[in-house]
Parts: structure tokens; C-alpha cells; sequence
């Protein structure tokens, strides 16, 4: 016959009685609540065997951090903006903040937020990739959905709101192979070469087709980045795109858009400093730039003269005309009208591609290009194969179009090696 006399327990163990209602009930320690006092779990069972066993399990569950925390059980969408909101901005960059938030707010919210969070299942994500692809949504976008909620649900399972994290279980959907390149070819760069020198700052576009230079890398140039004199320059700051929000009051609200109030206030940096060591670099600079920086400097000068007192300084190497820094939005569009002026379409790599049919080591690439190490052996399994000697010519001719005369290897190979 089991014991009923309820026995005297030590601080902090778990206590196991008999009730007055003929049923087992323990009270088992589980910590502090958030104002300090202790909170205890209580638990009931007909017999004491099956009580036991179920409080080894919480006891277990409450030693290993895996244990639910007091008070009301969240919700996957109150989690998800809790997260995002206090936990991840706080630490993360601004772009990556807002892939998180987009993720959140278009796709998981609206698919899964009704959800508890400690009820969430495997099969509840699969569902949603499903439906986000069914409705138009590419892999990568289901992929950043799964990567954000993998993330968001892994600091609730650490934090004891969840047992388990689901989506870590979940399979998102198969990506396609990544397509080989196709770089542009020869009379496309010609063409574009002629595009770029009609425009107001064709360096920065020069920078980035000769030099790989991406586009936050570019337009977060200062002068004080570049070496002209010897022929160099500094990348250690990206561009940040802009973000407003209101400068109206709430009793008299614009009703308008936060990037289109008249009032708007900037809510973002400028820019930010780079924080992977292969982003932070020092890139030199090819003759043929290095005259054009020169005379874009000039004509920099003349526009500050002209523009007198409306003249913002900033020292950025490509402003607008009135000195202020360039928007990357802006600019995107500037690049996909130079693209159909020139009658071209967009490539990825360009600069890249340049420099390995010019025959530079890739550990020489890596470090122009701002990839980790690697990165060049990674592009190159990406193309077709092509015959050594076309290689060449493809390379002379690339050199002379860009550079304007034949250009053999920036590097030469054979003192790589001896080094």
C-alpha cells in the first residue's frame, strides 16, 4: 500500500503529498518569476508511481533549461515581433534587421502566428514554404523565412519558452543549382564603356566594372579612403540605404508615408563600418582610374564652387550635385538606365570575371573582390570549360577594351609562387 503521509523536504526539492481529493500532487521548484518570488510547478496524478515519474521529467526538463517559464504561453507571432524588435536589433545590422522584419512581417506572421509557441510542429513550416510558393514566392524567399524563423524560435527554445525548436526539425524546399555565369562579353563592355564616360561620375561605375566594388562599398567613399598618389584606395564603410520615419505631430499627421512626410526625420546612419576582415581592404587602383578619380576630383571642385552656399560637405568621393551623399536607391535606378542605354543586360561578377581570364591568382582576386577565402575557387567551377588559348585572347581583348591596350597578368604567377 503506498505511503500517504506527506514528508518534510530539503530547500529546493521537489515536494510529493497526498491530497484530501484521493490523488497525488507535488510542487516542484522551477526558479523566480520576474519580479523575484519563487515559482513552483504543481502537478497531480492518481498514483504516486505515475507522479514520480512525471516530476523526474519536469525536474530534468527544469535542469536542462528546457523547461516552460512561468506565466501565459506566447504565441508565435508575439514571439516572432518580441524577437525581432528587442532581441535582434539590438545585435544585428541594419540590413540584416530588415531582412528579418520583412521575413516576419509578410510571411511568418500571416502564416504562422496563431500558433502557441510550444505547440509549434514541423509540419506547420512545411506547410507555410508551400503556400509561399504556391503564391509566387521563389526557394530563396522561403529560404530566408525558414533561416529568420530558425533563428527567432532557437532563442525561445534557449530561453525555456518551447521545448524544442520545430523549425530546426523543418525541411524548407530544395534550392536549384546555382546557374553558371555568363559574364559580359566583349562588345558589351565597349558599349557600356561609352555609356559610363556621357555621365556625371562615371568613376563610381568604373570602380565598380574594373574593381568588383559593390554598391554600399562605393558610395560610402570618402576622399580620405583614397591614395592617389600611390595609387590605392581603402574600403572599411558601407553605404546604408535610408530609412524615415515622421517629423509630423499626431494631432496633425501628414497622412502620408514616413519617406514621403515633409517633415520626415532620418532614422538610419549613413553608413557603417565593415565588419568582416575580407570586406576591410585595400584595392589599388589601375593608371587609367586613378587619372579618372583625378579628374573627377576637379570636376567635384567646379560643382562645390558652383553650388556656393547650397553646397553640403561631406567629403564622400560621389555626392549629388549639391554635395550631399548619393541614395542608393537613387542609384540603383541610375545603374539600370545605364544598362538600357547601353543595350545590355545586368551580369553579376563582371569585375571578377575579368580578373581571372586575365590570369590573377585567386587569392589576389579574393582579396580585390572583398571574398573570403575561396571565393574565386568557388566562382570558377561555376563556368562552362573553355579552351586555354581562347582564355588568352578572350583576356586580350577584355584588356584592351577596358584598359586600352593588351594587358598580360597583374600578378605575375610565377613570383606568387616563388613567395
Amino acid at each position: 500500500m503506498e505511503e500517504k503521509k506527506r514528508t518534510r523536504r530539503a530547500n529546493g526539492e521537489s515536494a510529493i503529498y497526498y491530497g484530501k481529493d484521493d490523488r497525488w500532487h507535488a510542487r516542484v521548484p522551477m526558479g523566480y518569476k520576474d519580479d523575484g518570488t519563487p515559482y513552483r510547478r504543481h502537478l497531480t496524478r492518481p498514483t504516486r508511481k505515475e507522479l514520480v515519474d512525471e516530476v523526474r521529467k519536469l525536474e530534468k526538463q527544469r535542469d536542462q533549461g528546457s523547461a516552460q517559464q512561468p506565466g501565459k504561453p506566447w504565441t508565435v507571432d508575439k514571439w516572432l515581433w518580441h524577437w525581432v524588435e528587442n532581441i535582434a536589433k539590438p545585435a544585428v545590422s541594419e540590413n540584416t534587421y530588415d531582412g528579418y522584419e520583412v521575413a516576419v512581417r509578410v510571411h511568418l506572421v500571416p502564416g504562422i502566428g496563431k500558433h502557441r509557441i510550444d505547440r509549434l510542429e514541423p509540419e506547420h513550416l512545411e506547410s507555410l514554404y508551400r503556400r509561399m510558393q504556391k503564391n509566387g514566392s521563389k526557394a530563396s524567399t522561403a529560404h530566408q523565412a525558414h533561416r529568420t524563423a530558425r533563428t527567432a524560435l532557437g532563442e525561445a527554445a534557449r530561453r525555456g519558452h518551447a521545448t524544442k525548436n520545430a523549425v530546426a526539425l523543418a525541411k524548407p524546399p530544395r534550392m536549384e543549382e546555382e546557374t553558371e555565369i555568363e559574364p559580359y562579353s566583349v562588345e558589351e563592355v565597349q558599349r557600356l564603356l561609352i555609356e559610363v564616360n556621357k555621365r556625371r561620375n562615371s568613376a563610381r561605375w568604373m570602380l565598380a566594372l574594373a574593381l568588383g566594388l559593390r554598391q554600399g562599398e562605393t558610395l560610402g567613399l570618402r576622399w580620405a579612403d583614397v591614395d592617389l598618389d600611390n595609387e590605392y584606395l581603402k574600403l572599411r564603410r558601407n553605404r546604408l540605404r535610408l530609412k524615415y520615419e515622421h517629423g509630423c505631430t499626431e494631432t496633425a499627421p501628414c497622412g502620408r508615408k514616413a519617406g514621403y512626410c515633409p517633415d520626415r526625420l532620418q532614422a538610419r546612419r549613413e553608413t557603417k563600418n565593415t565588419k568582416s576582415r575580407a570586406g576591410r581592404r585595400a584595392v589599388p587602383l589601375p593608371g587609367p582610374l586613378v587619372l579618372m578619380l583625378r579628374s573627377h576630383k576637379e570636376a567635384q571642385a567646379r560643382e562645390r564652387e558652383s553650388a556656393g552656399n547650397l553646397w553640403t560637405e561631406s567629403d564622400y568621393v560621389f555626392t549629388k550635385l549639391t554635395g550631399g551623399p548619393l541614395s542608393p536607391n537613387t542609384d540603383y535606378h541610375d545603374w539600370k538606365r545605364l544598362l538600357d542605354d547601353a543595350a545590355v543586360r545586368d551580369a553579376r561578377h563582371t569585375a571578377g570575371t575579368v580578373l581571372m581570364l586575365l590570369g590573377v591568382p585567386d587569392r589576389v582576386i579574393d582579396q580585390i573582390m572583398g571574398w573570403e577565402p575561396g571565393g574565386a575557387a568557388r566562382m570558377r567551377a561555376r563556368y562552362p570549360h573553355v579552351p586555354d588559348h581562347l582564355l588568352k585572347e578572350v583576356a586580350r581583348k577584355i584588356g584592351t577594351a577596358i584598359w586600352g591596350a593588351p594587358q598580360t597578368a597583374l600578378v605575375d604567377k610565377d613570383q606568387d609562387n616563388e613567395g
